[in-house]
């Protein structure tokens, strides 16, 4: 009998608790070599391209594209050829490597495993799996602060985003290659872009961004039962109304309809970040101090995320005790001598907060350089794992898009978070009477378990006073 390997899913990062399958790269049955890729799977921090542990023959895969798969859990199974090179047993594969997961057997419709992919507890066919009373794991990582292990598998849905379905993997690969993915001609089920489209795009050159739109397809004319539909709907819509005979406000929806919105798993980067911010919002001890930071001395030209990142640097250094991070449970503090500020970058696929190392050395020019590297790192799906934690303090300039003050969230370890609001103009009394003055509203948030009142309205005075500063 031929001796079969199973490989199951190595860590991809510190922790991870689970990455999705993007693309099988070998097909079921045909022979591959040692290391060479064999999957690509989206991890909460990257796309990655696992390696095959084996030379041999790939006899099995748990999992399709799409599918969400538990560290440790089934990947695929091999049967080694003894004529081609393999690794030895005590040789590092550069991953992690969780224990199998213990098989159980749990009932029909309740979640029995699929046959063809033990390790799926979801999947697009619809349905969940139970997990099969699988030990949750020991090691957890973080993304932005500690993560939840899980032993579950669920399915990734594409995401419609203007008409296009795609998974978030494909989407970063079409910003990559420049491929604008409203052009593109999906050939996956109920017309999701793949993988394969957007290489075909791209390197077929039809459908590049910023370049001319097709033009659109003629509808056909529709037939007369067809086109009296909508007319018939239209009239009972403006026949409804929203008071009773008797004048009173009424039910406007039948009790019998029910909501159509399709449920879809969390996944990737935005799944990590429910997790994070559930523990966050259960450990940390919030109070919000706001104000607002008077820039009309500036110069023109300014850049307002360097003059914000300059006077975090500056209220650090006065108030050591926010630059800190806090064991709840052996009630430490540790007080950083660098500034490593976690930038929260927004995108489609959730929330990244890259770290910018030692802000505290880095003049104008050098902070501007790291903002946009890290900026484009998270774009292009490209930033290294290393460079999404281990941050002192956090900013978000949330006020590029709209908003004044918030209450933003203090992810343990750190003690606080810095938030800029849209700025704004203000009567401001001046000897003489008033002139209107620019300002940008800030919210600062600390852990009050760390950290004291006093010290956090220090704190923010001492953002003020560097704001205020003409240069």
């Amino acid at each position: 009998m031929a001796d079969i390997k199973t490989f199951h899913l190595p860590d991809l990062g510190e922790g991870l608790p689970d990455a999705t399958i993007v693309e099988w790269l070998v097909a079921e049955g045909a022979t591959v070599k040692l290391d060479e890729p064999l999957v690509s799977m989206e991890t909460a921090k990257a796309v990655v391209e696992v390696p095959s542990p084996y030379s041999g023959k790939l006899t099995k895969t748990h999992g399709s594209a799409g599918d969400v798969i538990a560290t440790g859990a089934a990947l695929a199974e091999f049967e080694p050829d003894p004529n081609l090179p393999q690794r030895s047993e005590a040789e590092s594969t550069g991953h992690h490597h969780a224990p199998p997961k213990a098989a159980g057997a749990p009932a029909k419709g309740a979640g029995a495993e699929a046959p063809d992919h033990k390790g799926v507890v979801a999947s697009d066919e619809g349905g969940e799996i139970a997990s099969g009373g699988a030990a949750q794991r020991a090691d957890e990582g973080t993304v932005v602060g500690a993560m939840e292990s899980s032993g579950r598998v669920h399915a990734e849905q594409a995401t419609s985003i203007g008409g296009v379905k795609a998974v978030p993997a494909v989407r970063a690969l079409a910003k990559k290659l420049g491929v604008d993915l409203a052009r593109v001609r999906p050939s996956g089920a109920d017309g999701v872009v793949t993988l394969k489209d957007v290489k075909d795009a791209a390197a077929a050159g039809t459908a590049k961004l910023g370049a001319a739109p097709a033009a659109p397809v003629r509808a056909e004319a529709a037939p007369p039962a067809a086109a009296a539909a909508p007319a018939a709907a239209a009239r009972r819509d403006a026949e409804r109304t929203t008071l009773s005979a008797a004048g009173k406000p009424m039910r406007t929806t039948p009790p019998t309809v029910q909501a159509s919105g399709q449920p879809e798993q969390l996944k990737g980067v935005r799944r990590n970040m429910a997790r994070v911010m559930a523990a966050a919002h259960a450990q940390v001890v919030p109070t919000t101090l706001c104000d607002d930071a008077d820039i009309h001395a500036w110069l023109p030209g300014s850049d307002v995320t360097v003059r914000l990142i300059r006077a975090l640097v500056r209220a650090c250094k006065t108030v050591p005790a926010l630059n800190a991070w806090f064991d709840g449970e052996n009630l430490t503090r540790t007080l950083h001598p660098q500034v490593d500020i976690g930038i929260a970058v927004d995108t489609e696929d959730g929330l990244f907060v890259p770290a910018l190392r030692n802000a505290d050395v880095l003049d104008a020019a050098g902070l501007r350089a790291a903002v946009n590297r890290l900026r484009t790192q998270v774009e292009e799906r490209s930033i290294p794992a290393d460079e999404l934690k281990g941050y002192t303090i956090s900013l978000s300039n949330f006020g590029v898009f709209a908003g004044r003050y918030a209450t933003p969230v203090v992810v343990p370890p750190c003690v606080a978070i810095v938030a800029a609001g849209k700025g704004r103009h203000q009567m401001t009394p001046v000897m003489g009477g008033f002139e209107s003055h620019r300002v940008i509203p800030l919210s600062l948030t600390f852990d009050h378990r760390a950290a004291t009142g006093g010290e956090a309205a220090r704190f923010l005075k001492a953002m003020l006073d560097d704001l205020a500063l003409a240069q």
